[in-house]
């Protein structure tokens, strides 16, 4: 497999021309055409750039998904070199501006999978977008997974194939992928959504001087299945110990790729986001979605978040833990569609 590829032909069609194309068919079996298409050489169904691992994944709507997913040429330098960038596309274009979201640190547009299905039946165009570093994009030759970097992947596949102002959502760290996104290229978003957002930690911290040696120590930590039980444990709330099992190896499914290890130290590295100063600059409007029962993000941030933003509304779910698009996805995918039709919930 070629992790970069030159960009000279043209991007993929839309989606809407490949969902028209299959349509011409009329064979009585276009959704059948669709999941050939996108799963041209998979396994089992799954896209065969996925670790062999998500076979073990008994979460139904995570493996759904999974097998939706694709990765589409993005091109990231004057030289034209792209990175094959992993995203699940809607299958059709909606008259309302389009719907991406974004996923929290170290995790990838998995995470999506309870909501994604609520927001397409809700009529939304949306796209869940792996950022760059993490997910499952191909990053064989390591391009350095900075904070500026992944915003210039995201506007870069913005370009490409977005191309209309979006509503960005980011849950927790995707806050600030969100907010740092909007603040540099303003043009390219119409509202953003932040769900129990972590906009207040000042980068990386001191994790961003350690040797080399220690980081690679850490991100071990980071990757290994206590770490990640535990963390999923905090994030939820009154799941079963098979659930939270099952829910672990979704998110670290990605770790399995021979390169996270790499572009985590590198983020790690790099200092990581650092958006206080630029939340108070935002000018888009803003639905600022809290948790009840979030063990992570506490609600007197949340609260400063909503203060200091010029133009926001806030919402709370009752009920749910720190990812509520996973614990609580019908009330999540209500607040994000109406926000996204008419700017009110």
């Amino acid at each position: 497999m070629m992790p970069l590829m030159w960009c000279s032909a043209p991007p993929s069609p839309p989606p809407e021309a490949m969902v028209g194309t299959l349509m011409a068919k009329k064979d009585g079996s276009s959704r059948s055409v669709v999941i050939n298409m996108r799963g041209a050489g998979t396994n089992n169904g799954f896209p065969s750039f996925l670790p062999k691992e998500v076979e073990k994944i008994k979460d139904p709507y995570a493996r759904k998904l999974a097998q939706r997913m694709e990765r589409l040429p993005v091109s990231i330098g004057s030289s034209e070199s792209c990175i094959m960038s992993s995203c699940v596309r809607p299958l059709k274009q909606s008259e309302i501006n389009p719907v991406v979201l974004l996923h929290c640190f170290d995790s990838s547009c998995l995470e999506w999978r309870c909501a994604y299905p609520l927001l397409e039946e809700a009529g939304l165009e949306a796209w869940a977008v792996d950022v760059l570093g993490w997910g499952f994009s191909d990053l064989e030759r390591c391009p350095p997974c900075s904070a500026a970097t992944k915003r210039h992947h995201l506007y870069q596949f913005w370009k490409s194939y977005i191309r209309r102002p979006m509503v960005l959502v980011g849950p927790s760290l995707g806050g600030s992928v969100a907010i740092d996104f909007a603040y540099h290229y303003p043009v390219a978003v119409e509202k953003l959504v932040l769900i129990n957002a972590s906009v207040y930690a000042e980068g990386t911290g001191d994790m961003a001087k350690l040797p080399k040696a220690a980081a690679y120590a850490g991100v071990s930590l980071l990757k290994s299945t206590p770490l990640r039980f535990y963390a999923n444990m905090l994030a939820f709330n009154d799941i079963s110990l098979a659930t939270t099992f099952d829910w672990t190896n979704v998110g670290r499914l990605h770790c399995l790729l021979p390169w996270w290890k790499d572009a985590t130290v590198s983020f790690m590295s790099s200092g990581g986001y650092n958006v206080v100063s630029q939340i108070k600059q935002v000018k888009q409007k803003v639905l600022v979605i809290c948790s009840e029962q979030d063990n992570i993000i506490s609600y007197k941030q949340i609260l400063r978040l909503r203060c200091e933003l010029s133009s926001a509304i806030m919402r709370l779910i009752p009920d749910s833990g720190h990812l509520p698009h996973v614990d609580n996805p019908a009330s999540i995918a209500k607040l994000i569609a109406g926000f996204a039709r008419n700017g009110r919930c």
